[in-house]
C-alpha cells in the first residue's frame, strides 16, 4: 500500500462481506455468498477513484460497507483524520455518527432515493436536522445555498420530487449528500439511470464541485467511458475481488489483467470508422456462492494455465501505483485503448 503520509483519506484492507445462504424450516446456514471477497484499496484526499466491473460483481456492496450501511464480515476500513487513523469497520452503530458526517452517498436511482412525500427543503435539510441544526431559518439558508451550488433555484425548495426531471432529481441527491460538508462522497452509479446528454451535465457538476469544495470521490460505475472522463485512478472488480488498480491513463493504455482487457474491448468507439478488435468472453460469470478454485476469472480467460486453475493469485504491485491480481501479469502483453 501507499505510505499513509501521502495524503490518504481512506484505506480499505482485506474487506469481506459474506451473506449467509439459509435453507429448511430451521433456516440452517448451508453456505455463503461472497459478495465482497478480500478488497484492498486506498483513496487520497481530493482524488477520484472509480470502482468498475460487471453488474453483480459486488461494487455497490463494497461501497455500502465502506459507508457502514452494511456491516463487513471482516477487514478494515481506516479513516485518516486530525485525530489519527480509526478503523470504523468494527464500530457499533451508536459510535458511527461522527463518521457518517464525513462520508455521504449519492444513490443510483434518483426516483426511488427521494421521498415523494417530502419537499426539497425537508429532503436536503434532513441531514442538518438529524445532526442538531434545529433552527429552521438556518436550515433554509443552507438548503438555498446547496440548491444554488448544484444548479437549482432556491425557490424550488417548496416543491416535491415529482415536479423534477431525472437529472434535476439527481442534483437534489447531490445537494443532500453535500449538506454536512463531507470529506468523502461515494457516488453509486449516479448517472446510469439518466439520458446520455444529462449524464455529461451531472459528471461535469461533480467535477466542478470536487474542484470547488475539495471533495474526495469514490465513483462506482460499469461504464468505462464515464470512468475515463472523471477519475484519476481506476479499480477493476470481478466476482467480489479487485483484480487491477492503476492510474486511469495507464489502465486504459496498458492493462495488465485479462478481465480489464475484455472490459476495454467492449468500450464503444466514438468514430464508426474505427473498429476495435472484438473480444468475446466465453462461459458464465463465476458464482459468488460457489467460486472456482484458483483465479476466479480462469474459466473465461484465454490466457489461463494450470497454476491459474489451482492457486489463488495475490494482489501484487507490478509498477508504482499499479496493482494486479494475476499470475501472468508480468509476462502478458494486453491490448488497451487510447486515452485521447
Amino acid at each position: 500500500m501507499t505510505d499513509q503520509s501521502n495524503g490518504i483519506l481512506l484505506e480499505v484492507k482485506n474487506l469481506r462481506k459474506f451473506f449467509p445462504i439459509q435453507k429448511g424450516f430451521l433456516r440452517r446456514v448451508v453456505g455463503h455468498v461472497r459478495a465482497v471477497d478480500d478488497v484492498t484499496i486506498h483513496i487520497r484526499k481530493g482524488e477520484t477513484l472509480s470502482l468498475v466491473g460487471e453488474s453483480g460483481c459486488g461494487k455497490t456492496t463494497a461501497a455500502r460497507c465502506i459507508v457502514r450501511a452494511l456491516k463487513p464480515t471482516a477487514g478494515q476500513i481506516l479513516m485518516h483524520g486530525a485525530d489519527g487513523v480509526i478503523d470504523i469497520a468494527p464500530l457499533p452503530k451508536r459510535s458511527l455518527r461522527p463518521f457518517r458526517r464525513q462520508m455521504q452517498m449519492i444513490f443510483q436511482d434518483p426516483y426511488s432515493s427521494l421521498n415523494p412525500r417530502m419537499t426539497l427543503f425537508d429532503i436536503v435539510g434532513e441531514p442538518l436536522l438529524v445532526n442538531g441544526v434545529r433552527d429552521r431559518q438556518m436550515r433554509m439558508g443552507r438548503v438555498a445555498e446547496l440548491l444554488q451550488l448544484v444548479g437549482l433555484r432556491p425557490e424550488y425548495m417548496r416543491r416535491y420530487p415529482h415536479a423534477f426531471s431525472g437529472g434535476e432529481r439527481q442534483r437534489i441527491g447531490i445537494a443532500r449528500a453535500l449538506a454536512l460538508n463531507p470529506s468523502l462522497v461515494i457516488a453509486d452509479e449516479p448517472v446510469s439511470a439518466l439520458d446520455v446528454s444529462v449524464q455529461a451535465q451531472i459528471l461535469n457538476l461533480l467535477l466542478d464541485l470536487q474542484s470547488q469544495l475539495g471533495l474526495t470521490l469514490l465513483f462506482v460505475a460499469h461504464d468505462l467511458s464515464v470512468v475515463k472522463h472523471i477519475s484519476e485512478r481506476v479499480a477493476v472488480m470481478y466476482v467480489g475481488r479487485i483484480v487491477e488498480t492503476a492510474p486511469t491513463g495507464i489502465l486504459f493504455s496498458a492493462p495488465r489483467h485479462p478481465y480489464t482487457e475484455a472490459l476495454l474491448a467492449a468500450v464503444p468507439k466514438p468514430d464508426p470508422r474505427l473498429k476495435g478488435a472484438r473480444m468475446l468472453l466465453e462461459g458464465e460469470v463465476a458464482d459468488p456462492a460457489n467460486p472456482p478454485d484458483g483465479c476466479y476469472f480462469h474459466p473465461r480467460c484465454s490466457y489461463a494455465t494450470d497454476v491459474c486453475r489451482t492457486v489463488t493469485p495475490q494482489q501484487e504491485e507490478i509498477a508504482a501505483g499499479h496493482f494486479v491480481r494475476c499470475h501472468r501479469s508480468r509476462e502478458l502483453t494486453l491490448k488497451g485503448v487510447s486515452r485521447g
